[in-house]
C-alpha cells in the first residue's frame, strides 16, 4: 500500500509541475523563433522592395511563405491546391481570424471601393479578366505588389504595374471590420 501512495504522490507530482511549464509549440526556442522571422522579414522586404522595417504583419508573411507556389485547383481551399477566393479565404481566417467564403463575385460586394493608390495591407484587389465581371483577386501587400493564386504558377506575389495585371485591374476593397 506504502509503494502506491508513494508512485501515485510522484505521479501527482510530475503532473501539477508539468502544467506550469511551457513549451513553445514548435519545438524551437525564441531565439530561433525570432530569427526566423527576422529571416522571413528580410526575405519579403528585398521581394517588394521595402524597408525591412516595413514588414511589421510577419504573420502575413510567415502565411504567404509557408503557402508560396502552392498549385491552382479551381475550387481548392488547401495546399493540395487552392484558387484565388479560395486562398483570400484561408490567408484572412488564418492571419486575420475573419471568415469569408464564396466566389470572388461574393468577396468584391462585401468590400467598399478604394482607388489604388489608397490600398493599404491587406486590403483586396479585383481584376476583370473574362468578360465584365470581377474574376480574380488577390491580397495587396506593399509597394503595389499583391499576392494571389495564379491559374499558371499557383500562389505567387506580382506587381499591379506589371502589364497584364495593369489591364484587367479592376478595383481595390476593403473588408468590413
Amino acid at each position: 500500500m506504502r509503494n502506491k501512495t508513494i508512485i501515485l504522490f510522484i505521479a501527482m507530482a510530475l503532473f501539477i509541475s508539468s502544467c506550469n511549464t511551457t513549451k513553445n509549440v514548435t519545438g524551437k526556442s525564441s531565439k530561433e523563433n525570432t530569427a526566423a522571422t527576422d529571416k522571413i522579414k528580410t526575405k519579403y522586404a528585398k521581394l517588394l522592395n521595402v524597408d525591412v522595417d516595413k514588414i511589421d504583419n510577419a504573420k502575413l508573411y510567415t502565411f504567404i511563405d509557408d503557402w508560396y507556389g502552392v498549385k491552382y485547383k479551381y475550387g481548392g481551399k488547401n495546399k493540395q491546391g487552392v484558387d484565388c477566393s479560395g486562398f483570400v479565404a484561408v490567408l484572412y481566417n488564418d492571419v486575420y481570424k475573419k471568415e469569408l467564403s464564396g466566389p470572388v463575385t461574393s468577396l468584391f460586394y462585401e468590400c467598399k471601393g478604394v482607388s489604388k493608390d489608397k490600398l493599404t495591407e491587406g486590403d483586396l484587389v479585383f481584376f476583370k479578366i473574362e468578360d465584365d465581371n470581377v474574376s480574380h483577386v488577390g491580397v495587396y501587400l506593399q509597394n503595389n505588389k499583391f499576392v494571389h493564386a495564379s491559374v499558371k504558377k499557383g500562389i505567387m506575389i506580382d506587381d499591379l504595374d506589371e502589364a497584364y495585371y495593369k489591364k484587367y485591374f479592376y478595383k481595390g476593397g476593403k473588408l468590413p471590420h
